[in-house]
């Protein structure tokens, strides 16, 4: 596989090993079994140990510093607003969940760091991989870089062994998190993951099933109909729509045509014999109604259908909309004609239902008439245009201010205790995240931009750790030992057994739940999406989001206290 890398090329242009370190490392990280893949991480991190040790080239840390600051900066952001709401009351069970999986990882990983005579390098990398969190490499490196006593030497041979032992764990901790929670402990406790689910989605929904999120039925549809039925005849547009939500169908009249001129909208307008009237419904409530039995004869009217529509996002900010429940929102006279299409949290889709109560910060997207979609937004919160545009004002200083809070030491035992420019910036994110959540009118940082920062950021920034530890891995090694596997194996499953047996029998969550709210303190996204897959529902994700934000925050840390620990 290496024949065709020559280090001549790569000994004055590292710089091109990085980037075809990072293109491999991308497509070993799509092999996959079922919802289990290897993941881009991980694979720029083996693939980087592999062209390191053949090629011995060194990177100059400044870039992997680089990498690190900005990744974790997008990675508080993201979370940023899902943390700070998960420090209120209706969020406390999960974090107390998450918090006991994340000590109890800590815990077990040092006591076996101590036991086996593990270095900070080993404890670390082993911390990192058994919880399956690759920012503990950069943070443990930097807290490996401040320990007092340590020669040049040493910090480099420690912090190599941080990612040895990451890669060495970390496929099998993904593994066996994923198995626990979605087969082995649905299996020992008799629990039917997708009744179970079903169950508990028909009581948030209770008493009906959510029409908007039913599958096959969810694309808004428009349709023209020739008003010829007498008992809509003199009836207001308004005395319609009424009638067909106290049937539970959400069927609008957008537009009616008369006497061949398009009218402006009017709840008001009374309906006439021979009107052309633009239906918009849900396709699944719209066969329910049967415009043709009720209404009239279909008509063709390109002009009356034809008019803007818009898929427009709201961040939820105004204060009497935030927490209300997606079923109340659209009973509100603003909401008519507006149809909610996705919802997002945390930056990620979150498969809401009638139940589901809206956060400050979430972002909503809201589709119909353009006349309509955007005075309902407002009424929500702050409507956020489609922008490509980085506000890198707002980042560039959000780090850079993260990195001066890093920055200054405290000294206990003779240790510099720091958060260090990279947690500064982590924190920094978590602020700033939170913030726009708040006040959405600056700081925009798109999708595309988000993941150039946090996925491919981390993913250069352990490619360039796996080049320069490449050299020293079989060395690394052979000081770890392959018994690192068993132990790595033990630390992933310890903290996801006291956390369920606390879970399940203390806090009396609901199954599906609880297993999302597992994967979400372990931050195993490969776990999430097997329970998912054994669900056959998207339920056990209303677990998995406020303990992700949580264990991301914790985990990271950690990777600089067990280094402590171990000094």
């Amino acid at each position: 596989m290496i024949d065709f890398l020559n280090r001549d090329i790569f000994q004055p242009y590292p710089e091109l090993l990085v980037f075809i370190t990072v293109a491999f490392g991308f497509l070993v990280g799509k092999l996959r079994y079922k919802a289990i893949a290897l993941g881009s991480v991980t694979g720029c991190l083996v693939i980087g140990l592999v062209f390191g040790a053949q090629l011995k080239v060194e990177i100059d840390a400044t870039v992997k510093n680089l990498f690190f600051t900005m990744f974790l900066f997008a990675l508080g952001y993201r979370v940023g607003p899902q943390f700070f709401r998960g420090l209120k009351k209706d969020g406390l069970p999960q974090v107390l969940n998450a918090i006991v999986v994340c000590v109890t990882g800590l815990l077990v990983c040092w006591g076996f760091a101590v036991l086996l005579g593990y270095g900070p390098g080993l404890g670390a990398g082993l911390l990192g991989g058994a919880l399956t969190q690759s920012a503990v490499i950069g943070v443990a490196q930097d807290a490996i870089g401040n320990l007092p006593g340590l020669s040049k030497s040493e910090v480099k041979s420690q912090s190599n062994l941080v990612p040895i032992a990451y890669a060495v764990t970390y496929p099998l901790g993904t593994i066996l998190c994923a198995l626990l929670l979605s087969s082995f402990l649905p299996r020992i406790y008799r629990k039917d993951m997708a009744a179970e689910s079903a169950r508990l989605a028909a009581e948030l929904d209770a008493p009906n099933e959510d029409p908007d999120l039913a599958e096959g039925y969810y694309e808004v549809v428009l349709r023209a109909y020739r008003l010829e039925r007498p008992d809509l005849v003199g009836r207001s547009v308004q005395d319609f729509e009424d009638q067909q939500a106290h049937l539970g169908r959400r069927v609008y009249l957008t537009r009616v045509r008369r006497a061949g001129k398009i009218l402006d909208h009017d709840q008001q307008l009374k309906l006439r014999h021979g009107d052309v009237l633009a239906v918009s419904a849900l396709r699944g409530a719209l066969v329910d109604y049967d415009p043709l039995t009720h209404i009239g004869p279909e008509a063709d009217d390109a002009d009356l259908l034809t008019y803007r529509t818009e898929n427009l996002h709201v961040v939820v900010s105004e204060k009497d909309q935030i927490g209300r429940s997606v079923a109340d929102l659209r009973k509100e006279p603003f909401m008519v004609g507006v149809y909610i299409d996705k919802v997002y949290r945390s930056g990620a889709e979150y498969p809401y239902r009638l139940a589901s109560t809206v956060n400050r910060g979430d972002t909503l997207v809201l589709t119909g008439p353009q006349r309509l979609v955007d005075p309902a937004g407002r009424r929500l919160g702050k409507p956020v245009p489609t922008s490509f545009a980085t506000d890198m004002v707002w980042v560039g200083l959000g780090i850079f201010l993260g990195g001066c809070i890093g920055i200054p030491a405290l000294t206990l035992g003779g240790v510099p205790i720091s958060l260090s420019t990279s947690g500064g910036a982590l924190i920094m994110g978590l602020v700033f995240g939170w913030i726009r959540g708040r006040y959405p009118t600056f700081g925009n940082v798109p999708p595309g931009a988000q993941w150039f920062m946090d996925t491919l950021g981390l993913c250069l920034f352990v490619a360039v750790v796996g080049i320069n530890a490449g050299p020293s891995f079989t060395s690394g090694l052979s000081t770890a030992g392959w018994g690192l596997l068993l132990f790595g194996a033990i630390a992933t499953v310890v903290p996801l057994l006291v956390g369920f047996l606390f879970g399940h029998y203390v806090q009396k969550m609901r199954f599906p739940i609880l297993m999302g709210v597992l994967a979400g303190g372990q931050t195993t996204t490969a776990a999430i999406g097997a329970i998912n897959e054994t669900s056959r529902s998207q339920v056990p994700t209303f677990g998995y989001t406020i303990p992700y934000a949580v264990g991301n925050v914790l985990l990271t840390i950690w990777g600089a206290v067990i280094v402590l620990l171990n000094h």
